[in-house]
């Protein structure tokens, strides 16, 4: 699995195949990804959410792209840092649940945001060093690229940091690629 981390819009990643939700419980338009996904994506994602909620903590759930220009959008709920009990946890399990469905559904290609380091209040380095070793652990799951999109200067640098340090761990020493996509 190639990663790339990158300063980019979630949203405009139209190379992809699948773009990730950070989503909430009940898989509605909030702030953040969740709103830039549901307002890129249109109107009848939330509609076909509905069903489906609550999404468990840990869970993923894979629905058409609808607008946007990805086929797919994996929605995946990690835990609020301060307010669940074992955020770290379900913030792995997430992930592992994102690599999963991409593998259930054939999907070579996704971005993710940083997953939990917005309104879950996850410590960026926490989460890019949980999100890393995650990823190690499903690097054979056929998804052959997966961008982080990150926001801001210190989001890019711990994933990449997280990322290099996860690469030189591995035996393929392939090195993250760092990029700038909008």
């Amino acid at each position: 699995m190639k990663i790339e981390v990158v300063f980019g819009n979630i949203v405009k990643q139209p190379d992809m195949e699948a773009i990730v939700n950070s989503a909430n419980s009940n898989l509605r338009m909030g702030s953040g990804v969740a709103g830039a996904i549901y307002t890129a994506a249109g109107p009848r994602l939330e509609e076909y959410c509905r069903p489906f909620a609550p999404l468990e903590l840990g869970s993923a759930l894979i629905t058409p792209g609808f607008q946007l220009p990805n086929r797919w959008i994996i929605h995946v709920r990690a835990a609020h840092y301060i307010n669940n009990t074992e955020p770290e946890r379900y913030l792995s399990f997430a992930i592992s649940s994102m690599v999963n469905m991409a593998r259930e559904n054939n999907i070579r290609s996704l971005a993710m945001p940083a997953i939990g380091t917005g309104v879950f209040k996850f410590p960026v380095d926490l989460a890019a060093q949980i999100t890393s070793q995650t990823l190690r652990q499903h690097a054979d799951s056929g998804i052959e690229l997966l961008r982080i999109c990150t926001t801001n200067e210190q989001t890019f640098r711990s994933y990449e940091h997280a990322a290099r340090l996860e690469t030189a761990c591995s035996s393929n020493n392939e090195a993250p690629h760092s990029a700038s996509t909008t």
